[in-house]
């Protein structure tokens, strides 16, 4: 799961509004010979930039008339049942998304000339949520990475470099305390940020997360303290870790504040660094819209080569094998993956392209994120890499309330290996089409 922050009512309105006005548009006669095909688009401060897209698509040609449908991943499962699932889909790519990954929902898409152009090393982070054996069920379109944002200009004043080592961090952060100021902003109030930052950078940035969950996966029902993989094994350090930061190092308040909340102190100089996604980079400059920020991934070892960006596939291209319209949803495809359009729409998003051509992304902002991404060394947040069954956001929040982490851990190997006895879980190791509790459409 892409974790975001909640969107406005507005916004959400104006969505609703957006996909009624192209489902009416686009559902008037066309000329004879014209086909029209039902797209649907989940990322919701990206619909401006897609429907335009879309009407220079349909202006382009008279073969087919793509009508955009902006309702939602729940509306969209809906269609697989009743049968009449969209003619293309992009969406970002998860759990609930990869289930129709599983059940081989979806079409193979190895043969189109926008899979020739993917990055190889993005292949494992996709297949995280488990494979339809022999094809390629999804193309990743944006993939979305996140990182420590510092304050360039309290660094700067503070004489500060960037950290590369644990080590290195903690004397940053002692300096910062000496000077009195908050090394980090943190907003334990909303626990998907917990999630997608604390926990996920401090378990990121020291287990191979790849690794670890495929053996979790071939652990099944045996995880626990003497399994081969567990989280109270191999997370208690990175948790350890995360619990020093916590502690000694964010603002007295963090357990009353919320992302909004974080966006304005932030914004104000309040914290030198805060754990968030690029995401947070547009709320931070309505208040502070020439503030100097930069990124750089979260040391958690003293090794430099273990430093690595959080990343997500923040879109994914799929073809449902329910498609009555899979030739022209192809020709769609293809235009939507071609140079100008996928790196202008990753561009506008602060996101990078997935293709092994693109340019790496000019905005400053992101910059300490390109030399990572482009190394490959990049992994998915843990927090999104678990059945909704196991609540993780709840439980990382949680401990940095106070629960004990050995507790907290143990409880989510149980959790695991619980889930595990009721239906398998999915593993890169085994290509299988995989039934998980999640996997029914």
């Amino acid at each position: 799961m892409s974790v975001k922050p909640p969107r406005p009512a507005q916004i959400v309105a104006g969505a609703a509004a957006l996909a009624l006005v192209g489902a009416a548009l686009t559902g008037c006669s066309t000329a004879g010979g014209t086909e029209n095909i039902r797209f649907t688009f989940s990322k919701r401060e990206a619909i401006e930039f897609m429907t335009e897209l879309v009407a220079q698509y349909n202006s382009s040609q008279d073969k087919v008339r793509v009508e955009i449908d902006t309702s939602g991943v729940d509306v969209v499962s809906a269609s697989f049942v009743r049968g009449n699932p969209p003619d293309i889909m992009l969406a970002n790519y998860n759990y609930e998304i990869a289930r129709f990954v599983q059940r081989c929902a979806l079409t193979d898409l190895s043969g189109t000339d926008a899979a020739s152009t993917i990055r190889d090393d993005l292949q494992p982070l996709m297949e995280q949520y488990g494979s339809c054996e022999g094809r390629t069920s999804a193309l990743p379109y944006s993939v979305m990475g996140a990182s420590v944002i510092y304050n360039k200009e309290i660094f700067a004043q503070q004489g500060l470099e960037v950290p590369q080592t644990w080590d290195e961090l903690l004397a940053v952060c002692d300096q910062l305390k000496q000077a009195g100021i908050d090394p980090f902003y943190a907003t334990f109030k909303d626990d998907w940020t917990v999630a997608q930052g604390w926990y996920d950078y401090t378990a990121g940035g020291s287990v191979d997360v790849i690794d670890f969950f495929d053996t979790l996966a071939t652990e099944g029902t045996g995880v626990g303290p003497d399994s081969q993989a567990s989280f109270e094994k191999d997370f208690a350090e990175p948790m350890d870790r995360m619990m020093t930061l916590v502690k000694d190092y964010t603002n007295a308040d963090a357990a009353s504040r919320g992302y909004g909340d974080g966006n304005l102190a932030f914004g104000k100089g309040e914290a030198a660094m805060y754990l968030q996604g690029p995401w947070a980079f547009s709320e931070i400059e309505k208040t502070a819209p020439d503030l100097d920020l930069g990124t750089f991934p979260l040391p958690m070892t003293d090794d430099p080569a273990d430093l690595g960006v959080r990343v997500n596939m923040d879109l994914a291209a799929m073809i449902p094998e329910g498609s009555r319209h899979q030739e022209a949803a192809r020709d769609f495809l293809e235009y939507l993956f071609l140079p100008e359009h996928i790196e202008e729409y990753n561009t506008s998003q602060l996101g990078f392209t997935p293709t092994n051509d693109a340019p790496a992304p000019d905005d400053p902002r992101v910059a300490g994120m390109v030399e990572y991404y482009q190394n490959g060394q990049i992994y998915q947040g843990p927090s999104v890499l678990v059945p909704k069954t196991l609540p993780v956001f709840n439980y990382a929040q949680a401990m940095v309330l106070g629960a004990s982490p050995t507790s907290t851990l143990r409880t989510m190997d149980a959790d695991w290996a619980r889930i595990a006895f009721r239906a398998p879980i999915p593993s890169t190791q085994d290509n299988a089409s995989a039934e998980t509790e999640e996997s029914t459409p």
